[in-house]
């Protein structure tokens, strides 16, 4: 295994979703670790600190007036100031620095840090029980969280479309939905409309996670470099009872770590967001301490 540079950048925000408690997620994580394990791999790492974010309730003493959005999204301009933040603090980095862990925080910051490392021809695995590709107009609750997918491709309210450049940061074929077991109907008809690629867990179920890593991994062998953004609520709620939208029948460990472990074989593995993290809703840290356990598994981490 050979060495890498890791750079820690934590985004202890919350503003994305309605359940109070994931902007604790970065402390969660580095508490349960996340550093030495890395470090006893033979890594560099450099823990970078925090994106300043704001409290839902400082948001609600500001009385400057926001532009007006068509459909339900809520906090969306902070929100999009936010994944600003993260796409500046990255580009501020020299180029070598290539390796990241994006500590959530709610799933929203995704749209930070992938428009972030989309220097290089990049494929995204989108580990999730949901697929996250509603916009404004077809969210029923608002969360953002549930929008990341469509503003990555270009779907959405310009403030959230435009984190970094004006541009999709993503084409369907760069990206695949991996564990994807809870959807809306317009979700089901924009997935299927973008062409999107997704193994949702019937197909975990019939196909085992190995066959699977190994599609994607050929799928994407034109790309240069993978991100993977690792939502805890993808992990069955038994073992990771820590995360603010549980869906029952998720993946179990081994099969989890599986498929960090062939992603780590393919020696593209650039970057990966742990995100959705809430301590307030967990058993002794033990979804944090899976998400430590995880990335390991991505960033090298053996049996033998």
């Amino acid at each position: 295994m050979t060495a890498k540079k890791i750079r820690i950048i934590g985004t202890p925000m919350d503003l994305g979703q309605s359940r109070r408690g994931v902007d604790m997620g970065p402390s969660a994580i580095r508490y349960a670790g996340l550093q030495d394990r890395l470090q006893r791999l033979g890594h560099e790492v450099i823990d970078s600190g925090n994106v300043n974010t704001a409290q839902a309730e400082e948001l609600s003493l500001n009385v400057v007036p926001e532009p007006v959005i068509e459909g339900n999204a809520h906090h969306l301009h902070e929100v999009a100031r936010v994944c600003q933040k993260i796409y500046d603090r990255v580009q501020s980095y020299r180029p070598e620095d290539r390796h990241y862990v994006f500590l959530g925080g709610d799933h929203s910051m995704a749209i930070g840090t992938v428009s972030a490392v989309t220097h290089e021809r990049l494929g995204v695995i989108w580990f999730d029980a949901h697929a996250d590709i509603n916009t404004p107009l077809t969210s029923v609750s608002g969360n953002i969280h549930g929008m990341s997918v469509a503003a990555l491709l270009g779907d959405g309210p310009e403030p959230l479309t435009h984190v970094g450049f004006a541009a999709p940061k993503l084409q369907p074929h760069q990206i695949v939905l991996v564990g994807t077991r809870d959807l809306d109907d317009a979700e089901r008809q924009r997935l299927t409309r973008r062409d999107v690629r997704v193994y949702t867990m019937r197909e975990v179920d019939e196909m085992g996670m190995a066959r699977i890593g190994y599609e994607i991994l050929d799928y994407f062998h034109d790309m240069t470099a993978l991100h993977l953004s690792l939502d805890l609520d993808a992990l069955d709620p038994q073992i990771a009872p820590g995360v603010g939208t549980p869906v029952p029948g998720g993946f179990s460990y081994r099969e989890a770590h599986l498929f960090m472990e062939i992603m780590a074989d393919s020696h593209k593995m650039r970057s990966l967001d742990l995100v959705e993290v809430n301590p307030i809703l967990d058993q002794q840290n033990v979804t944090a301490k899976l998400a430590v356990e995880l990335a390991t598994g991505v960033f090298g981490q053996r049996i033998l």
